[in-house]
């Protein structure tokens, strides 16, 4: 795989750069509510641009239905690329038609631009290899090199992701390099203990982690909406909790073969619960109630790890030499639910551990929470392409830049 230091060194000044980045930002209308995406892409850009290209950034951003939605328009992102970057970027109002091909002629060297939602074209995520392809082929005309670095997306089969840099000379950016190195730490001569924090809404989207982890790691901690199946799955009341039932017995499997391997499976002694789901835009007082996690009422909600569990889990945590953490504990975004997945993060800062965070709703609670970015080994920038990865998946957007 061709780094970006390879291309730099073979000169890249007047020649068009497609960057494949991942500007895939939360907004709130049309303000950016967290930039850690943008910020992590910025110095791939940088260097292409001093260094005299004339840089073409494209990304997605949310899930349009193959069509122009303004909803989901790149154009708060590019303005927050230029502010970082300290000069005007370029902005097409779309992606492959006369906008962009007008934008990308009239930069000159060392500038940049940002084409619209690559999503607002239903060839970008075709699952029609020839449809895929024809966007593709659109795509290359507005570039002479390409460079991947939008890790979020790497794990997609998609035409800017797989397709164009089969059309183009290619490379792997910063960001992707570093991505990939850390994963390697998690996956390759790991230092031991080897604890895996794993939260969120769905115990479906983990199951494939839980299953290739359970040969790796040496503890795994469940919290968030996922823990109420495993906590169903050990016989117990889980109330009006999220609950995958079809997942219990998968889960039970797993319990059963970590028992085998020596693996320790960690699950939350109590949990916060409340009668409703909180509401997250007035973040109203929520009044939870703290409860044994085999005594959850049969008509409330687990919302959150409690006390005691935040206490344990720090514990777990503290002895570690690596540990990786995917998913927050409860319901971060209301204040009366994130304290468990502040004790996590807080354990994180405190050990001594090379610690991961693997990117979605753990990268933005560290930053919404108020921690201190430095302080963790890696914040990841694609959750999904992390989990993936470490399911041992082979992932289309690194394979398509292997040479």
């Amino acid at each position: 795989m061709k780094t970006i230091d390879e291309l730099l060194a073979e000169g890249v000044a007047g020649k068009r750069v497609f960057v494949r980045a991942d500007l895939n930002v939360p907004l709130d209308g049309t303000t950016i509510t967290d930039d850690g995406r943008i910020r992590a892409v910025r110095p791939t850009v940088s260097a292409l641009a001093a260094a005299g290209a004339r840089v073409v950034v494209a990304s997605h951003l949310g899930r349009p239905k193959g069509a122009p939605d303004p909803a989901f328009s790149l154009a708060p992102a590019a303005a927050r690329l230029g502010e970082l970057l300290g000069s005007e970027v370029a902005f097409a109002t779309d992606t492959v038609g006369e906008s962009a091909r007008a934008t990308v002629a009239a930069l000159t060297d060392g500038q940049v631009a940002v084409i619209e939602n690559l999503r607002f074209n239903a060839g970008e995520t075709s699952k029609d290899d020839a449809e895929r392809g024809a966007f593709a082929d659109q795509l290359a005309e507005l570039a002479d090199l390409y460079v991947g670095d939008g890790f979020g997306a790497v794990h997609r089969k998609h035409a800017s992701v797989f397709d164009l840099p089969a059309r183009l000379p290619h490379a792997a950016g910063g960001l992707i390099a570093t991505e990939v190195g850390v994963l390697k730490k998690l996956t390759e001569d790991v230092a031991r203990p080897y604890a895996v924090v794993l939260g969120g809404a769905k115990v479906s989207d983990k199951l494939g982690v839980i299953d290739h982890l359970l040969e790796k790691a040496d503890r795994i901690l469940i919290g968030g909406g996922m823990a109420y199946t495993f906590l169903k799955a050990q016989g117990h009341e889980v109330g009006i909790s999220l609950l995958q039932e079809d997942q219990v017995p998968a889960v039970q499997g797993y319990l059963k073969r970590a028992e085998e391997l020596g693996v320790e499976f960690v699950l939350p002694v109590d949990v916060l619960v409340a009668h409703e789901f909180p509401d997250l835009k007035t973040k109203a007082p929520a009044h939870p109630t703290t409860v044994a996690a085999d005594a959850i009422p049969a008509d409330q909600e687990g919302l959150d790890i409690g006390p005691a569990t935040r206490e344990l889990y720090a514990a777990k945590l503290a002895d570690a030499a690596t540990v990786f953490w995917n998913g927050p504990m409860g319901v971060f975004e209301h204040p009366d639910y994130a304290e468990g997945t502040k004790a996590v993060a807080q354990a994180l800062v405190d050990s001594p551990a090379f610690s991961v965070v693997g990117g979605g709703d753990s990268a933005a609670a560290v930053r919404i929470l108020g921690f201190d970015e430095n302080a963790f080994g890696h914040i990841s920038t694609g959750g999904g392409a992390s989990l993936e990865y470490l399911e041992g998946k082979t992932l289309p957007g690194l394979a398509a830049l292997e040479d």
